[in-house]
């Protein structure tokens, strides 16, 4: 039995943990409102896709293409992103809740996370260059080893990076975010009173 190639179709509220999604390839597909949660989208391909409201939540991704895919306002906790095939593997985020993902030595450079959760997340090893963290909530989230050069943190918060074990040069923070930097060294910040 071959591989479905399905392309630009819309997949409105589908609930694919009782009717799994096929085998194969989706390109420019949207899919509005579905519940992948706890389903195996291992070795899909998915290129050009949105996703707008689903539930991805523990989905399995070992060895799924993701490229030029957007996520927004979906819920994406527990995910394994560094399972995904790595040739080409690029998405960007909105609204989404991505606490407790991992990305652990994935190469996503100049990613956009967007208004999002990112708590307990893992970017260890990662290579996030250039990358845009707008409005994110990254409380708890590790960042070890991992190469944030000419990163964007200015509007996010609740980070904590040790600049002597990952590459931050010319990375972007505000001065009240400056404290995220310094926390392994217990110090205390004040405004000038």
């Amino acid at each position: 039995m071959g591989q479905v190639y399905i392309e630009d179709k819309t997949f409105n509220k589908i609930n694919f943990k009782e009717n799994s999604l096929e085998k194969g390839e989706y390109e420019g597909c949207n899919f509005i409102n579905c519940d992948f949660s706890n389903t195996d989208l291992s070795e899909i391909i998915f290129t050009d896709c949105e996703f707008i409201g689903c539930n991805l939540s523990l989905a399995k991704l070992v060895k799924t293409v993701l490229r030029d895919s957007k996520f927004k306002d979906s819920k994406m906790i527990g995910l394994n992103f560094d399972n995904c095939n790595t040739f080409g593997l690029s998405f960007s985020f909105e609204n989404c809740s991505l606490n407790h993902s991992s990305f652990y030595k994935t190469k996503i450079k100049k990613t956009i996370f967007k208004n999002s959760q990112l708590q307990e997340t893992d970017f260890t090893e990662c290579d996030l260059t250039s990358s845009l963290f707008d409005n994110c909530d990254l409380l708890g989230a590790i960042f070890d080893n991992t190469i944030i050069e000419k990163a964007d943190f200015r509007t996010s918060y609740n980070y904590s990076i040790d600049p002597e074990s990952n590459k931050i040069k010319k990375s972007k923070f505000s001065l009240t975010g400056v404290k995220g930097l310094l926390n392994k060294y217990d110090i205390k910040i004040y405004n000038r009173n």
